[in-house]
């Protein structure tokens, strides 16, 4: 996979990387088709992300599982009316779901907005008037989802409300229950080009109300010096980072990077 990417795979010196370390873009390069479906089309049995949390469970989805799911959600959020350049907030704290959403979303030109489960009401309304969020997909649990019902009088330019569960309040849907009866996944004809947006951030206000920070898909690329030049990761490698997923550090540590570099993501629910 990374030779795909990149000229040269391996550099004898930080000045050798600095001189031939060279990123080949793709056109239109979309990281759900490209990276993810890739993998699961040459490799479908390799492991893809290692879940477990503090009751025990555990999960280990290949690269098969993952094409096979995110499909379900990219059809399950087109049958919500989502689409291309559509703006959807994710507070999905470290559930699988995660991944399901963010790939998915890529997947049919849609516009992801991570978002950390500590948001307020105040936090949310922000958001959702600043970027026209049109759908929030969240973790089923009354610390969040009571903040985001909260929310909705002052956000009209959301239209749906999604739950993974394991509470459905009223005012949300259900997204397993929408995945398992979506239609099968049909890809767009056209899904992005590399300068549309992908990924949009809001920065932690540190100074003054939080600011929004835009993406493009060309962005996974990005993150190959991350994922194997940094991490060093490769084919064989288990990889733990622990960020949140709404914070930035979530898909540069166990995602874009690491995906590309073929390790097994490994994610503690906690």
């Amino acid at each position: 996979m990374l030779e795909r990417f990149v000229e040269q795979t391996h550099f004898t010196s930080q000045e050798d990387f600095i001189a031939h370390f060279k990123v080949k873009v793709p056109e239109n390069f979309n990281f759900g088709y490209d990276v993810v479906d890739a993998w699961a089309a040459e490799r479908p049995e390799k492991k893809a992300l290692l879940w477990t949390n503090d009751k025990g469970e555990h999960i280990q989805f290949t690269y098969a599982d993952l094409k096979k799911y995110t499909d379900m959600a990219a059809s399950y959020f087109q049958s919500l009316g989502i689409g291309y350049g559509d703006k959807v907030m994710l507070i999905l704290k470290r559930r699988y779901e995660f991944w399901f959403s963010i790939i998915a979303l890529h997947k049919i030109g849609a516009i992801t907005i991570p978002a950390t489960h500590l948001l307020t009401k105040k936090d949310i309304v922000y958001r959702c008037q600043a970027a026209g969020i049109k759908a929030i997909v969240a973790a089923g649990e009354p610390v969040i989802t009571k903040h985001i019902l909260d929310a909705m009088p002052e956000s009209p330019t959301v239209e749906r409300l999604v739950s993974v569960g394991p509470e459905y309040p009223e005012g949300f849907e259900d997204f397993h229950k929408g995945m398992e009866a979506a239609p099968p996944f049909v890809r767009p004809a056209h899904v992005n080009t590399n300068d549309d947006i992908s990924l949009m951030y809001f920065t932690s206000g540190t100074t003054g109300e939080p600011k929004m920070v835009a993406h493009d898909f060309t962005y996974p690329l990005g993150h190959i010096a991350t994922g194997c030049f940094w991490h060093n990761l490769h084919e064989d490698s288990l990889h733990f980072t622990i960020a949140d997923t709404g914070w930035g550090k979530a898909v540069w540590g166990k995602l874009y990077g690491q995906m590309i570099a073929g390790a097994n993501i490994f994610v503690y629910d906690h």
